[in-house]
């Protein structure tokens, strides 16, 4: 479909050399994802629904610009936002897990350091052939079901040491997050603050400008747990 493709354009913004051509679907999933940023911190359940918009919009896009590692983490928060949503329908004052904002314990974070280290040179050696093969399986299962498609032909990974920090942080912060641990605000930093430079350099200029913004809102998230931490452990102490 050419809605699809990001060579289908919404407008050219004259930026820079040349200026830049803004896709429809770089756009609309910026703007999802931006919703759904918003509502969520407004606790609104419709984030989710955004949610679902954006990662959706841009798993597509991420197979059109090589960034394989990326793309399958766009499949990890779809599931995370069908759960999230089914959660949040579910949760009253008597099922609320209470849980207060905290630091990883020492042990806990060297842990962490480990898996990550470990999953992201496993992803970066293996990112090509896992997607070639969960690609291969897909179009098995299409073809099975009688969808006339053919097997697409594969780009390398354009930046497979990068696309893999961003993919296996983005889980463990997420995974941290919903625990509450003040961590999960720097590894999104450090998410963005890749994200940004990696789609800046691959040309899709709205979504690099998506995640400075969420750059900014993962300092003043880190800023603010920071302090409620600090605070419960003075608190705790007298």
């Amino acid at each position: 479909m050419d809605f699809l493709s990001t060579q289908n354009i919404l407008v050219h913004i004259p930026i820079g050399t040349g200026g830049y051509d803004l896709s429809w679907i770089e756009a609309i999933g910026t703007l999802a994802g931006l919703l759904c940023i918003w509502l969520a911190s407004l606790e609104k359940i419709s984030n989710y629904a955004f949610g679902l918009i954006n990662v959706t919009l841009f798993a597509i896009i991420f197979f059109q610009i090589q960034l394989y590692a990326s793309l399958l983490l766009q499949l990890f928060f779809f599931v995370a936002n069908i759960y999230g949503w089914y959660a949040w329908s579910r949760q009253t004052s008597d099922n609320q897990v209470a849980l207060h904002i905290r630091w990883l314990p020492l042990p806990k974070a060297f842990a962490w350091i480990a898996i990550c280290v470990g999953a992201i040179g496993l992803m970066t050696v293996f990112i090509d052939p896992v997607f070639a093969f969960l690609t291969r399986a897909a179009v098995s299962v299409m073809q099975a079901l009688g969808l006339n498609v053919t097997m697409p032909e594969l780009q390398p990974d354009a930046f497979p040491f990068w696309d893999s920090c961003m993919m296996v942080l983005s889980i463990v912060a997420m995974i941290l997050m919903t625990r509450k641990y003040v961590e999960n605000w720097l590894l999104w930093v450090i998410v963005n603050v890749i994200s940004v430079v990696i789609f800046a350099l691959q040309g899709v200029y709205a979504m690099s400008l998506e995640y400075l913004i969420l750059t900014f809102i993962a300092l003043n998230g880190s800023r603010m747990w920071i302090n409620s931490a600090r605070e419960r452990g003075s608190r705790a102490l007298s």
